[in-house]
């Protein structure tokens, strides 16, 4: 089977979950709804294009081999908004701040993030809407900026797209990519504090996995421009890999 293989490498990044209250948690690897918004960025979709969101998100499978989680880092958050007015609209942060100060009120947030997470994801195609060597190119040149979940988390090496023929997820995902300093990826792992051990996430059929447990994340993609989600059938599995 063919998969669209690329890596995800960054010193922040942020891969959202369901949020109640002031605090926005982060998964440790990035769900189906972050590899799409990836895709979608690069393809320059935008987010209140319901048709083409649809048609990415009807015809590619995702899995993710997460080599390293990451630390986890809190960040503490204040910021100041304008009291709701009816029949008001706040056009710029400027037109927000600019009421009167006993209209302005503060909120509060903690917000999670993954500090040198390394991830290899694979894409697969269900429709014949997308072609795989199309998202590579995408990838290659995107025509969005691409970031790690948050616009405040950029991505600090190439992605690397290429398109491989594998028996299943674990073959496709264990394919080699360029060392992230210039010298050898198991160096660069090593650096990065990934162990031996290893997570595989993935929907559908694997190939050549066996699942260990089974999940029911919030991150099926329903309405982009409404920010709403469906859960979703994901399977994972964990072992011990030599670098």
């Amino acid at each position: 089977m063919d998969y669209l293989v690329f890596r995800l490498y960054g010193p922040f990044a942020s891969w959202g979950e369901a949020a109640v209250g002031p605090t926005r948690p982060s998964a440790s690897y990035p769900g189906r709804a972050a590899v799409i918004g990836l895709l979608g960025a690069a393809l320059g979709i935008r987010r209140d294009d319901d048709v083409r969101q649809r048609s990415l998100r009807d015809s590619v499978q995702v899995a993710v081999k997460q080599i390293s989680a990451g630390v986890l880092v809190r960040d503490y958050h204040t910021a100041q908004v304008p009291q709701k007015q009816p029949r008001v609209t706040y056009y710029t942060r400027r037109d927000e701040l600019s009421q009167p100060r006993k209209r302005i009120h503060t909120i509060l947030s903690s917000r999670e993030y993954r500090c040198d997470g390394y991830w290899t994801v694979a894409v697969s195609l269900t429709g014949t809407d997308w072609q795989l060597s199309d998202l590579a190119e995408a990838l290659r040149q995107p025509r969005f900026h691409l970031y790690l979940g948050r616009k405040a988390c950029p991505l600090a090496a190439p992605v690397v797209p290429q398109i491989v023929t594998a028996a299943g997820i674990r073959e496709a995902l264990s394919s080699p990519f360029p060392a992230l300093d210039g010298r050898s990826e198991n160096d660069a792992r090593q650096r990065l504090g990934a162990g031996t051990e290893v997570g595989y996430a993935w929907e559908g059929e694997s190939g050549d996995l066996q699942p260990q447990e089974t999940r029911y994340p919030y991150d099926e993609p329903l309405e982009r421009g409404r920010w709403q989600f469906a859960a979703r059938r994901e399977y994972w599995h964990r072992t011990v890999e030599e670098a």
